[in-house]
């Protein structure tokens, strides 16, 4: 599995011939889109910066779109959209969380969430979660502080920070390592096996925004 952290909230997971988009930015977004083919795109919240089908149907690649809770199963891809809410740019919206199996792994992302604990039908739903992709930028959506003690809460593998940089707190990064008593250098992309999970515990990563 390769992940790539592409800005704002926008994510790309490779496995294999399949990729997943998480919340990319449209072009009607004012904030920088990334053009590529996805075979799924799954989009928290219908906003620009977040519900860019557009951006990742590319070539061959028309994705099946995923943009409201239920149970779906694509390409071997496994999927739970759960009902959280948001208040991302100043509006009460319906945030969905998304479980995600894959390679026999787990991946949880709680998208423009705002909610200090996750609502009971998310929670009995998500459980073991390997790598886990949580807001901390503010302004609508969890802070530093509030999504370190919902990340930790969760008890993932993996915590991977998104929606901070040109997006939220300018100083929510530096916020969320301080939280988490760590001083992580980003990295262009994280890749991982299964085994690469075994013994790992809240563990902080930074990916670079491309």
């Amino acid at each position: 599995m390769i992940i790539n952290y592409l800005g704002c909230e926008s994510v790309k997971v490779q496995f294999g011939d399949i990729t997943l988009a998480f919340n990319p930015v449209s072009k009607d977004s004012k904030l920088k889109a990334s053009k590529y083919g996805a075979d799924i795109v799954l989009s928290s919240i219908n906003h620009p910066d977040m519900n860019g089908v557009d951006q990742v149907s590319f070539g061959e690649k028309k994705p099946f779109a995923v943009t409201s809770p239920g149970e779906y199963e694509i390409k071997g891809v496994f999927i739970k959209g759960l009902s959280s809410t948001s208040a991302y740019d100043g509006e009460n919206r319906i945030n969905t969380i998304f479980s995600v199996n894959l390679e026999g792994m787990n991946i949880c992302f709680l998208g423009a969430i705002n909610q200090t604990e996750l609502p009971t039908e998310a929670d009995e739903a998500i459980d073991d979660v390997d790598i886990l992709f949580v807001p901390i930028g503010g302004n609508g959506v969890l802070d530093a502080a509030k999504a370190y003690k919902l990340a930790v809460a969760i008890a993932p593998k993996i915590i991977i920070p998104i929606h901070y940089g040109e997006i939220g707190s300018p100083d929510a990064l530096k916020a969320f390592l301080k939280e988490a008593g760590e001083n992580k250098e980003p990295v262009v992309k994280l890749t991982l096996k299964k085994k690469d999970l075994e013994g790992k515990e809240a563990e902080v990563v930074v990916l670079a925004s491309e």
